[in-house]
């Protein structure tokens, strides 16, 4: 009975965040589930490569949190232009324009260091692949300025 309560709550407190984010939400597990596997690969390469250290694990980990803190300034920042927006009359349904492009923008280097860290490994990767992440990675930067 207990650990159902616990699972209602955890779930009510994701349904709740996924509704009060919307469209980000998505890109957020997207963001979450990229920033693991870079994680587990970059502690696998750094094991095959005798470089594994508590101290460097630790500060990626940090580096991930502070991912965290960047997304929160883009939704911030949407939040205030909404704001001003709203208080000079203008109705426009923006969402999260610059939550989204940090989002994304994270996404791709996440990417990049996941085949990085494949490559240190060595596992073969196809040049197609890290051309395309480079290119999303350039396409995307391009667009923001």
């Amino acid at each position: 009975m207990k650990e159902n309560v616990i699972q209602g709550i955890i779930t009510l407190i994701i349904a709740g965040v996924s509704a009060y984010l919307q469209i980000i939400a998505v890109p957020i597990i997207v963001l979450i589930a990229v920033m693991i596997i870079d994680y587990a690969t970059g502690m696998v390469s750094a094991y095959v490569n005798a470089e594994l250290s508590s101290r460097r694990g630790f500060v990626g980990i940090l580096k991930k949190l502070g991912y965290f803190a960047l997304v929160c300034v883009g939704i911030a920042i949407d939040y205030i232009i909404y704001s001003a927006l709203s208080q000079i009359g203008v109705n426009i349904e923006l969402g999260y324009c610059v939550g989204m492009v940090i989002v994304i923008w994270l996404i791709i280097n996440e990417l990049i260091s996941i085949l990085e860290n494949l490559a240190e490994i060595g596992v073969p990767l196809p040049g197609f692949i890290t051309k395309l992440v480079d290119r999303l990675k350039n396409t995307v930067e391009s667009k923001i300025e």
